[in-house]
């Protein structure tokens, strides 16, 4: 009905009501109280909107974007194409074809920048498309509730009536009425101009015309979260947001680009003592230079772009310096005679040596490469991480959510003096009816040493199930002990329609999942119920006052409550047992609840029975509560932690189980088979982090473990530099790890010339992330990790990084697939042409040449593009992560590549000259006709046969190259298909699975290069007037002959190559 639909629109600047009954809010939000705006925008606090609502919405209102993303534009891609150096050669040549009346080779070379121009726009239009749409999934996402669940939505899909969750680090989606806040702080400075952070609360209202700054109740989308957390309902998103109505005054306005300055100051450029003597004029000339040197470096693309990128665009301008070279040798070799023919064939020869669209190339295949990573839950951020992943030797990850679950079960829970509970594995985790509790009258110490991580039920097995008697009301000590694990925890467990919802971090949401097993059966179904009767977390007499929030340096978090009808506070603790320990001077003594003084003795037994824990896998966490009678409500802020957290009792420890995720052992062992260390950096006690990391193989279970591989973040910040430098190994598993021990881990791994990647979530992962070669950010961490992130992990998997670094080394392969061949055909066609000029014409003492310059740009077009693209689109090789990752400092010029470009290079052009050679002066008896640069004549058919046989092999053997660059060792007919059944090469079905099915469009592109020689042969006029070719016959025998003689030239090279290895890799064994 219209009169429930919910507008939600900013008062001020709003637009006029919709058609459809959209009714804007009765008064500004500030101005409104939490119950006021929930109801005009018609949300739930607690479940959100429904998913259908929130779909609804969006249409309704449009995206939260206040400006159009500018994305890709078809316009600046075409002028790519157009404007560019190698299309500026291309025009070039076409200008002096035309300018000696060469109009066959002039409307050639223009048919030819057509046909690059097109191919290269839809090509490269359809990558940036891909890398564009793949931005925009690594954009900010913002942690909205629907229908009751917790769920990661992008925030450009947040609508007015999302009910949104911030925590530190993160972006504020849109603008948000607050309804619960902790502490919370945000960064306004980019509407206010205040640097300052401001405190947010909830429960205040204020004036209709209150200033931006003193709306204290409200939290302004784009701006950074600096402290806290809260929870709020979305009012205004997009353009109604008030940076989005900024912008759009900006807009309206107009805007205009101010001059860039230079990138260096003048003294740098001309040194200190020079700068006294430069008036303006020479400052200005100066300052004009650089400008113009940057614009050819940016037209280039020597100073833009990716790394990889760039060193092509460097490549390119070598080869454009070896074809003017060779265009000179052509001319000198004829005398610097004039003569069309010359010209024309001096300057097919130039165009040889360049790599026309090998840069376009290169950008398909980094945004093929991208799209395959996104379907792999990688998404990239900075291409150059992609070239950067092959290069990878060191991973350095976190534990929990990346190579565990992420999903926190509580195990096992100890209270001094009465004993041990511990609840059994259950499918269904979330649910506290599930499963079963157990009993151990004991401490965990005492009970069975078992290993692995379903130790605790194994143990629980031993001991008996919990009886739900009216006795269970006597145990003071367990009371407390639920009490103070559910008020320290800010997770909330409630039941709707029947399904268990849970809302928080999974810490918090285990923990109350743990209290709700100890409450009446009445708030459960009865039948399921098997725990004590304790009243639930629900009406225990507390009001929350404030939050002393978790950091990585105190390792813990406090909530502060006032009890009801008393001017007590209570404060609840959990955290890491050595930094609660050190708040508290008593511990509970007795099931009755007594306390004695916290003693040594105790401390010992306390720590004795972590370590028992830990070395079950467990996470073990420390339970303290006090109760303060000299402190006000309003003394519970963050700068009185000190005074708040002390003089607390002990009441126990909880151990919480997040188990490894099935597929990282398999992944950690692919990671130590491709060569790269797995390090596991983690904030878990010590003997968790040794638990997790032998059960997934970071550590081997079976041998003995260096001291120096297992530390906590404590011993290793005690070495120094040098007496890191001097282990053997850098630590694999560091527990208990700050964000400056991960900053350190880093550039420990840099001194010792190590290329690492390293993991992050959180606002204090930011430092080591831009430390690292390659930052990777988690797809639910903050916004500001995934700032400072190369790529982005959708699943939060480790698993994926796996996935990444697999993805990067194949398209590091194909780049130097690509690559070689576009350089091996290069140096074929430079030396065939350049050593074809030995061949002469008697009478007029000019070179005969061995292809025309239209054959020699026909060769480019059909060779090059399409199948250097298909070699982009191949899949990885079956040994890539059994390879060590590839030298960063070398890149893809590895020594083996440009040995194989000269050695391919040269059978290309020794067999092509030979055929020319063969057919000319073998049986024609070198009978040459007058003029035969030019135009067909009789005498001349036995040089125009030879250069079709030439021209033939040459585009053969550039198409045969490409299926064989498919491995760079491996033989093509030994290549191992999809399906192993195939592998016999003498089957029927080789051709098709080896060569058709494993790269459809290299294999498309090759048959389409292979055919199109008939045409070109035997078409009238276009064979003898636009070719300078004839078609031949008997011909083919010495084609069919050489293309032979060129496999077996290619196949013997790669079995040298196997057979080298092979010795190398004996030599090395015998030498260990």
């Amino acid at each position: 009905m219209k009169g429930e639909k919910a507008t939600i629109r900013k008062q001020q600047n709003a637009p006029p009501p919709d058609d459809d009954g959209d009714k804007r809010l009765s008064r500004p939000a500030h101005a409104l109280t939490i119950d006021q705006i929930i109801e005009e925008i018609k949300t739930c606090p607690i479940n959100g909107l429904l998913e259908d609502e929130a779909r609804e919405r969006l249409e309704r209102f449009g995206r939260n974007e206040f400006q159009s993303s500018k994305g890709v534009s078809a316009a600046e891609v075409l002028v790519r194409q157009l404007v560019n150096p190698m299309t500026l050669v291309l025009v070039m040549a076409m200008a002096a074809s035309l300018a000696i009346r060469s109009w066959v080779e002039g409307v050639f070379v223009a048919s030819v920048i057509l046909l690059n121009a097109v191919v290269g726009f839809f090509q490269e239009y359809k990558a940036a498309k891909i890398i564009d749409s793949l931005r925009e999934l690594a954009s900010p996402t913002a942690k909205a509730i629907r229908s009751g669940r917790d769920v990661v939505v992008p925030s450009p899909e947040i609508v007015p009536g999302d009910v949104v969750d911030m925590n530190v680090g993160d972006t504020i989606p849109a603008d948000v009425r607050l309804i619960e806040t902790m502490n919370f702080e945000i960064n306004e400075s980019l509407l206010t101009g205040e640097s300052a952070p401001v405190q947010k609360t909830a429960a205040a209202t204020f004036a209709d015309d209150t200033g931006l700054g003193d709306r204290l109740n409200v939290a302004f989308g784009s701006c950074k979260v600096t402290r806290g957390r809260a929870r709020g309902v979305v009012y205004a998103t997009g353009g109604f947001m008030e940076i989005g109505l900024i912008a759009t005054a900006v807009e309206q306005r107009g805007h205009y680009k101010r001059r860039i300055a230079p990138p260096r100051r003048l003294s740098e450029i001309a040194g200190p003592a020079d700068v006294r003597f430069c008036g303006p004029l020479r400052s200005s000339i100066l300052t004009e230079v650089q400008a113009a040197l940057g614009g050819v470096g940016r037209f280039l693309g020597l100073n833009v772009g990716t790394p990889l990128q760039r060193k092509l665009s460097r490549l390119a301008a070598y080869l454009f310096g070896c074809a003017v070279a060779c265009t000179i040798i052509v001319l000198a070799a004829n005398q610097f005679r004039s003569q069309r023919e010359v010209v024309l064939y001096a300057v097919a020869t130039g165009l040889s040596m360049l790599p026309v669209s090998l840069i376009v190339i290169l950008t398909v295949t980094m945004g093929a490469g991208s799209k395959k990573m996104a379907q792999r839950n990688v998404l990239v951020r900075n291409l150059k991480s992609v070239e950067a992943l092959g290069s990878v030797t060191d991973i350095c990850s976190d534990k929990t959510g990346t190579l565990t679950q992420g999903r926190m079960v509580a195990r096992a829970a100890w209270i001094p003096h009465h004993g041990t509970y511990f609840v059994s594995p259950t499918n269904d985790p979330l649910n506290p009816t599930t499963g079963e509790t157990h009993f151990l009258r004991g401490e965990p110490r005492h009970a069975s040493p078992l290993g692995g991580r379903d130790s605790a039920a194994a143990t629980a097995a031993k001991t008996s199930l919990v009886d739900p008697t009216p006795e269970a009301e006597l145990w003071e000590s367990v009371r407390d002990f639920v009490v103070t694990a559910s008020l320290a925890s800010i997770g909330k467990v409630s039941r709707n329609k029947g399904r268990w919802v849970v809302v928080g971090n999974p810490t918090d949401v285990a923990i109350q999942i743990f209290a709700h097993r100890f409450t009446s059966p009445d708030d459960h179904d009865s039948s399921s119920s098997s725990s004590p009767y304790f009243p639930t977390t629900a009406n225990v007499g507390h009001e929350a006052i404030n939050e002393l929030p978790f950091d990585f340096y105190n390792k813990r978090m406090s909530l502060v409550y006032q009890e009801l009808g008393s001017p007590n506070l209570r404060i609840f603790t959990k955290g890491a047992v050595e930094t609660v320990l050190s708040l508290c001077t008593r511990t509970v003594s007795g099931s009755d609840g007594t306390t004695a003084p916290l003693d040594s003795p105790a401390i010992a037994s306390i720590l004795a029975n972590t370590e028992a824990l830990a070395r079950r896998g467990l996470r073990v966490l420390a339970l303290a509560s006090r109760t303060v009678t000299n402190l006000t409500p309003s003394d519970a802020h963050l700068s009185n932690r000190p005074q708040i957290e002390q003089s607390m009792t002990f009441h126990g420890l909880i151990g919480l189980n997040d188990p490894p995720r099935p597929e990282s052992t398999a992944s950690v062992r692919l990671c130590h088979t491709a060569g790269i260390a797995v390090h596991m950096l983690t904030g878990d006690h010590l003997e968790t982090a040794r638990a997790i990391a032998t059960e997934i193989g970071i550590l081997r279970p079976h041998h003995d473990t260096p001291t120096a591989a297992v530390l906590t973040s404590r011993d290793f910040d005690a070495l120094s530099d040098a007496a890191l430098d001097a282990l053997p190994a850098l630590p694999l598993v560091i527990a208990r790890c700050t964000p400056q021990t991960k900053v350190r881990m880093m550039d420990a791994l840099h001194r010792r010339g190590r290329f690492a990647a390293m993991t992050g979530d959180g606002v204090n992962d930011a430092p080591s992330l831009a430390r690292a070669d390659v930052a990777i950010a988690m797809g639910g961490g903050s916004d500001v990790a995934k700032e400072a992130a190369d790529i982005v992990l959708r699943d939060d998997n480790f698993a994926s990084i796996g996935n990444a670094v697999e993805e990067g080394r194949r398209m590091f392969d194909n780049v130097q697939r690509f690559v070689l061949h576009v350089l091996a055909e290069n140096v074929a066609q430079a030396c065939t042409l350049l050593v074809g000029l030995v061949f002469k014409d008697e009478e007029k003492g000019l070179s005969l040449f061995p292809l025309s310059p239209v054959e020699i740009l026909w060769v480019i077009v059909a060779t090059s593009g399409l199948p250097d693209m298909g070699l982009g689109f191949e899949e990885a090789a079956e040994d890539v992560m059994r390879r060590p990752p590839q030298d960063i400092r070398k890149g893809i010029f590895t020594q083996e590549l440009l040995l194989d470009m000269v050695v391919y290079g040269l059978v290309m052009a020794a067999l092509c000259l030979s055929s020319f050679a063969l057919v000319l002066y073998g049986f024609e008896g070198g009978r040459v006709g007058e003029d035969c640069n030019n135009a067909y004549s009789e005498a001349c058919g036995p040089v125009f046969r030879a250069r079709a046989t030439c021209f033939t092999c040459l585009t053969w053997f550039a198409l045969f190259l490409a299926l064989e660059m498919t491995d760079m060792r491996q033989s093509l007919f030994r290549l191992s298909p999809r399906h192993r059944q195939d592998m016999d090469w003498r089957s029927a079905r080789w051709l098709y699975n080896v060569v058709v099915r494993r790269n459809r469009f290299l294999f498309w592109a090759v048959v389409g290069g292979f055919v199109t020689v008939f045409p070109v042969l035997y078409l009238p006029v276009v064979n003898r007037v636009v070719f300078k070719h004839e078609g031949i016959t008997w011909e083919w025998g010495i084609v069919l002959v050489e293309t032979l003689l060129f496999f077996l030239s290619v196949e013997g090279w790669k079995w040298a190559k196997r057979v080298h290895r092979r010795r190398k890799r004996r030599r090395g064994s015998n030498e260990v």
